[in-house]
């Protein structure tokens, strides 16, 4: 018995069981982190490859036997979950952007987006800077890059990106939500990649 009347094996035993519990929370703990990091890293390989899935379906488009450059883009603009795409091919004669196939384009805004000079607007600055040129949000953009109408369309998280082959130019792909938003690296470089393959189409032409 201790002097103040306190039994130091209890004092031991009270000791051992809140270390005991301790160990026991941080292991549980543990556990937990394992377990996060391991969904965590599940739902980035689902995504992953899902997205992959949704990029294989826009290839096989891009290489059936009926290429419809709606559906094309009608995919692009479901796989990156959007509303509005245009798609413009670059008509090397006159150097202007020819509208081939759009979706969530207001039938009044159809005549200003059907021809696009080189430099004018999202799609004209990044075929002029062979380049993506991307907007958060294009409602609020005061930097002069998309054309008052684009506003119109009421689109606002928005990017486009240049088609090109081997350093050519081959039109631009653009692709919009009705939200502010901004385009992951990987998205811009997968529409990139898009761009490209479209570009390797058009080339055969």
């Amino acid at each position: 018995m201790h002097e103040y009347g306190v039994d130091p094996n209890l004092l031991m035993d009270k000791s051992v069981i809140y270390k005991k519990q301790q160990y026991e929370f941080y292991s549980e703990s543990a556990r937990f982190t394992m377990k996060f990091a391991k969904f965590g890293m599940f739902k980035i390989w689902v995504m992953s490859n899902m997205n992959e899935s949704k990029l294989d379906t826009i290839s096989t488009l891009l290489n059936g036997s009926n290429l419809d450059w709606q559906q094309v883009l009608s995919q692009i603009i479901s796989t990156f979950s959007c509303t509005t795409g245009t798609l413009h091919f670059l008509n090397k004669d006159t150097n202007l952007l020819i509208l081939e196939a759009q979706q969530g384009i207001p039938s009044f805004l159809i005549p200003k987006v059907s021809e696009i000079p080189i430099g004018k607007g999202m799609a004209g600055i990044a075929a002029e800077r062979r380049a993506p040129v991307e907007m958060c949000n294009l409602q609020t953009d005061t930097s002069g890059v998309a054309r008052p109408a684009a506003k119109e369309t009421k689109v606002e998280g928005s990017i486009a990106v240049p088609m090109l082959l081997n350093g050519e130019l081959y039109g631009t792909l653009g692709i919009a939500k009705p939200v502010p938003y901004d385009f992951t690296k990987q998205e811009t470089k997968d529409l990139l990649s898009i761009g490209e393959e479209i570009s390797r189409k058009i080339s055969t032409f």
